[in-house]
């Protein structure tokens, strides 16, 4: 389906190619890196956000609701040991209009059915292969 490139740029930093568009990556310098873009870490998290609020504007869109200004905000936590993972997201939803309650319920419901979340909920196969180094002739 979708296909996607990470290449080495330099120290901890790598660029994300996605389609036509060029995401950098990097650690923070406090962990050793230029901070030349997020953390891996940071974009998951943010995918998650961007995904509910694509799922919130929808939602808000198809009620005949405003939907410029919406804004989502996302906090995490990591664990402590290992293995290194995310243990919690927070996201705080925005709108930019007061919603009654059955509507608030509707939206949360919408933003839960989001790709990514469904994906972070029953967790996707990864599997890793390594393939040989192309020689150079």
């Amino acid at each position: 389906m979708g296909e996607m490139t990470v290449i080495h740029r330099d120290g901890d930093a790598f660029a994300v190619l996605v389609r036509d568009h060029v995401l950098h990556v990097d650690q923070p310098y406090r962990a050793g890196g230029m901070d030349v873009g997020p953390t891996p870490v940071e974009l998951f998290v943010g995918s998650l956000a961007a995904c509910a609020a694509y799922y919130a504007r929808r939602y808000l869109k198809l009620h005949g609701l405003p939907a410029d200004g919406l804004e989502v905000s996302a906090d995490y936590a990591l664990s402590a040991g290992t293995p290194a993972r995310v243990t919690r997201v927070g996201l705080r939803l925005r709108p930019p209009i007061r919603l009654d309650a059955q509507t608030e319920e509707g939206l949360r419901a919408a933003v839960s059915a989001c790709t990514v979340h469904n994906s972070i909920i029953d967790p996707p196969r990864v599997g890793v292969d390594v393939e040989a180094a192309v020689q150079a002739a």
